[in-house]
Formats: C-alpha cells, sequence, structure tokens
C-alpha cells in the first residue's frame, strides 16, 4: 500500500499504530541485500517500480517480484524469457507472461485507462519492441491504440492512418532499417513524437545504430528519442506526457 492508503487505515481504525509503523520502516526502500527495491518511488513519481528481468538471478527474481507485487499489488517485468516466467509462477500463480514483448506481469483488476497513445511501426518486425512499449503504457494506466506495420516503403499506409494519429496525446514510432518513420509522424501530427530504434535490419544497420542516428538527426520538431530496442522507456516517457494531457483537459 502507498502512504496515503496507509495514514487513512490508521485514521479509520483499521490497522494500528504498530502496525504501520512496520509498514513505514520499508520507506524509502526495501533492502534485501542484493537489492534496493524502491517502495517509495510510486509516492515521488506516480509510477511504481519495476524489474527489468534478463540477468537476474533465479533466487534473486524471485524474491523481488513476490516482494514488489506484496508492497503494491501489482508488478512489471521486462526482457523476461518464458523459463523466468514459469519460475516466477511457482511463488506467485497468477503472474502473466507475453513471449512477443518479453512482459511478465501481475496487473490491478478493472484498472482504468485514459487519454490516448498511438504506438506505431515501420515493419512487422518491429512489433515485439512496440508491444513492450504499448504494454508498459496500458500497465501504467494509459489508453493505447495500436498502428503497426506503416513503415515508409508504402507511406499510403500510414497516410490513410492519420485520423487515429491525430487523436493521440503523444505518439510512440518503433522502426529499424533507416529509421525514417519518427521523422514522417512528426511531420504528420503537432503532438510530442517518441521515436524508437529498433535492432532490426541487415549489416549496414549496425544493430539498430543507423535507425538511432537517423532518428537523433532527424529535421522534424517535437521529437525524442530512446535507446535502441527500448520500449519500456519509450513507454513510460509516452505515459508521463499522456498524463500531463489528460490533467490539463
Amino acid at each position: 500500500m502507498d502512504t496515503r492508503e496507509l495514514l487513512n487505515l490508521v485514521k479509520e481504525g483499521k490497522i494500528s499504530v504498530e502496525e504501520a509503523e512496520r509498514e513505514l520502516k520499508d520507506l524509502p526502500y526495501k533492502d534485501l541485500g542484493y537489492a534496493k527495491l524502491d517502495i517509495h518511488r510510486k509516492l515521488r513519481s506516480g509510477f511504481p517500480e519495476t524489474v527489468f528481468c534478463q540477468g537476474k538471478p533465479d533466487a534473486y527474481l524471485i524474491q523481488i517480484f513476490k516482494t514488489l507485487y506484496e508492497k503494491n499489488g501489482q508488478v512489471l517485468g521486462t526482457r523476461a524469457s518464458a523459463e523466468q516466467y514459469e519460475l516466477v509462477k511457482t511463488v506467485l500463480p497468477e503472474i502473466t507472461y507475453d513471449p512477443i514483448s518479453r512482459i511478465l506481469k501481475i496487473e490491478e483488476e478493472n484498472k482504468e485507462k485514459e487519454g490516448c497513445i498511438v504506438v506505431c511501426t515501420g515493419g512487422t518486425a518491429d512489433i515485439p519492441v512496440a508491444e513492450e512499449a504499448a504494454q508498459t503504457a496500458e500497465f501504467f494506466g494509459a489508453q493505447v491504440d495500436r498502428i503497426y506495420d506503416v513503415g515508409v516503403a508504402g507511406i499510403h499506409r500510414l497516410l490513410s492512418q492519420r485520423h487515429r494519429l491525430e487523436k493521440a496525446n503523444c505518439i510512440i514510432a518503433a522502426a529499424g532499417m533507416e529509421g525514417a518513420l519518427g521523422t514522417v509522424v512528426a511531420g504528420l501530427v503537432e503532438n510530442p513524437v517518441i521515436a524508437v530504434p529498433t535492432s532490426v535490419g541487415y549489416g549496414a544497420n549496425f544493430h539498430g545504430l543507423s535507425a538511432l542516428l537517423t532518428m537523433i538527426n532527424s529535421c522534424a520538431n517535437g521529437i525524442s528519442v530512446v535507446n535502441i530496442d527500448n520500449g519500456y522507456g519509450a513507454g513510460y516517457l509516452g505515459t508521463q506526457i499522456n498524463r500531463l494531457a489528460v490533467r490539463k483537459k
């Protein structure tokens, strides 16, 4: 539970001061020795801490997921493997796994989603990164509209979706190869575009470096660029922009 919820429970007499004190001992973080979990993060930034699963030892991953779920009532992990899913499932049976985005999560039921973020891709091969962005944004409470396979090689496909692009508070554009999608999208809309270079492409793509350089050298205005294949970072930033737009309305 967060601090406000805890204080209200004390005020209403539903938990004792001693119980509240035990909960507060974990603020600002829960020290597991090998990890210091930022239990206070949602209070500071509006979003709870998430888990980058890749490379974490099995025993550490299980305890991190278990602790964050107990503290926040939900938990999101990125870059998880199918093996890690089976492992975490032994202690958290309600955990779900998407093999495309590689997201491992337990989400609050009946979560209200607000605003609009469009997530688009240059090609079908960019969808895993785009889905990491889309599902991250949805986990944090944003409404997401997906427009996939609308790259510049057939630009009429993108132009036919312009009405959907214009409704978005921000747009996430994931593309590999030369990475021109973000520039084209930014030239069509008035709201911010988050460009995500992907490692999709042939040799001179340099595992996404060519797309990254194109995006950071874009001649269009209103583009921010995240790291190669960083769908999570794009989804997080998109949610922040979307949240500000919703508040303004």
